[in-house]
């Protein structure tokens, strides 16, 4: 797993925002289209591409697509 490819996975579940807006430094939160509908599609991304079970807390906790990355890799381990 690799941060490129979190992001092109992150990105995939957005659909108003271009891919090539998203980096590791999004404020995620920030953006316009986020909702709890794309919260859950992330968790739901990090369980069927990761294997790796997040929670709405995880989330809370993260401000950047960094931050969640970071979050998902330590729970890989």
């Amino acid at each position: 797993m690799n941060i490129e490819e979190f992001i092109e996975n992150f990105a995939s579940q957005l659909d108003e925002t271009a891919p090539e807006e998203i980096t590791a430094e999004t404020r995620f939160k920030e953006l316009d289209e986020w909702s709890s509908l794309t919260a859950l599609s992330i968790i739901a991304m990090v369980d069927d591409e990761y294997d790796v079970i997040i929670k709405g807390n995880d989330i809370l906790k993260s401000d950047t697509i960094q931050d969640l990355f970071a979050v998902v890799e330590k729970k890989r381990r």
